[in-house]
């Protein structure tokens, strides 16, 4: 550990943990083996980090030199599992829980209360709100936001580049979906860059979604197609997670 960052008294850490400058750590927080925890990183009260997990992590360079990020804060309580990599610039909020094997990129939020599952993947530049649960393998490209209460089923794939590839024009066509309060996304299905899932609206599993998806409905197909609206026990107020 370096004697530049501050860890609690009653901090717990198991075998091989690195600990860079500038690191605050606060009490009651475990730490399992072999964790890297890179410098400026803010750890907060109650939380569990799993083995061989790296927080902190720098940003590679885009083309050229790396920004300087502001530290990775974890709020307290939090759950990392084992074997993820969350970069410097993310905020945890208190309460998330993180399953193993993660990758949280830089530019990044995450509300409290939420799930993110084993494997799940989440681009830079991504916002997601408070209670939200997102399922194992799913992938959240750049540019994505996603609102409170919406659930993101397995293997789920979100898009950003029309333009498929480096070009001139990539810039004018990149964006990731928008996912307003209480949307649900099934299973393997397909977001398309830039499209709006409306509040409470359900996309079908399998579904490739070209278009917006107005609130309350639910779509389903390739490409996905208007079906009904949603069931008025499962709109987002009738629910029974849902608070304010």
């Amino acid at each position: 550990m370096d004697p530049r960052s501050t860890v609690d008294d009653s901090v717990v850490m198991g075998f091989g943990v690195v600990i860079e400058e500038d690191v605050l750590i606060g009490p009651n927080v475990s730490i399992g083996h072999n964790v890297v925890i890179h410098r400026g990183v803010r750890i907060g009260p109650g939380c569990r980090i799993g083995s061989n997990t790296v927080l902190g992590r720098t940003a590679p360079a885009d083309g050229g030199t790396p920004r300087e990020l502001p530290p990775l804060v974890v709020a307290p309580n939090v759950t990392i599992g084992s074997l993820c990599v969350i970069y410097r610039g993310a905020l945890i909020n208190q309460l998330v829980q993180i399953g193993d094997l993660v990758s949280v990129r830089e530019d990044v939020t995450i509300g409290e209360m939420t799930v993110i599952c084993r494997g799940v993947t989440i681009e830079n530049k991504v916002t997601i709100g408070r209670k939200v649960k997102i399922e194992a393998e799913a992938y959240v490209t750049a540019l994505s936001n996603i609102g409170d209460h919406c659930f993101i089923a397995p293997e789920v794939t979100f898009t950003n580049d029309n333009l498929l590839g480096e070009t001139r024009d990539r810039s004018r066509s990149s964006g990731g979906p928008t996912l307003l309060r209480g949307a649900r996304i099934g299973g393997n299905a397909t977001l398309l860059p830039g499209v709006q899932i409306g509040e409470d609206a359900l996309v079908g599993a399998g579904s490739v979604v070209t278009r917006d998806v107005p609130a309350g409905v639910i779509v389903a197909g390739v490409p996905a197609r208007l079906l009904r609206p949603v069931p008025t026990e499962q709109l987002l107020m009738r629910r029974k997670m849902y608070d304010q």
